[in-house]
């Protein structure tokens, strides 16, 4: 099959375009490939898509606000990042935190990863996050003096430190 754009190489590229609920098959050599894909990218930059996510929701007053941040390390500042949507360096991220959380709310769904880790880090991981999750529940028993359902909580609680002390 060839290229649709060219006509003369050998379509390797097949990109399914919808536009107003129309779909729209095409077949590209790499090079029609390559050029579209800038196409697109200027079309629709990731840079444009964070700065059109920062701006929603934001008080005029967080917006000035926002406008005089600057990192000290690498003097990026807000709007900066606004504009090329990449943060200079690690220390970015403590110096915009405040505006980062929402924007990754909005984008991820949510402001901690959950990604994957290490095979060897996630059971001790895991038993960490249950401790801490039986404890509050524990806390919780014992404020609504349910002491069986404590009892019960405290004997998971000893199990998992127990076995968090042998894997260690």
């Amino acid at each position: 099959m060839l290229c649709d754009i060219c006509g003369a190489t050998q379509a390797t590229v097949h990109l399914t375009e919808i536009v107003d609920e129309q779909m729209t098959e095409l077949h590209l050599c790499e090079e029609c490939a390559k050029n579209k894909s800038m196409d697109m990218e200027q079309q629709f930059g990731l840079a444009d898509l964070l700065a059109g996510l920062t701006d929603i929701g934001k008080t005029q007053l967080e917006g000035k606000e926002a406008a005089k941040l600057k990192c000290a390390i690498c003097g990026l500042s807000y709007e900066d990042f606004r504009k090329i949507g990449r943060l200079g360096c690690s220390e970015c991220y403590n110096y915009f935190l405040k505006y980062l959380i929402p924007l990754l709310k909005r984008i991820h769904g949510s402001s901690k990863h959950y990604g994957k880790i290490p095979l060897v880090l996630a059971k001790p991981m895991k038993i960490k996050s249950e401790l801490a999750e039986l404890k509050g529940q524990l806390e919780k028993a014992i404020q609504a003096e349910a002491f069986e359902d404590a009892a019960k909580v405290r004997d998971k609680i000893k199990e998992l430190e127990k076995e968090q002390t042998e894997n260690k």
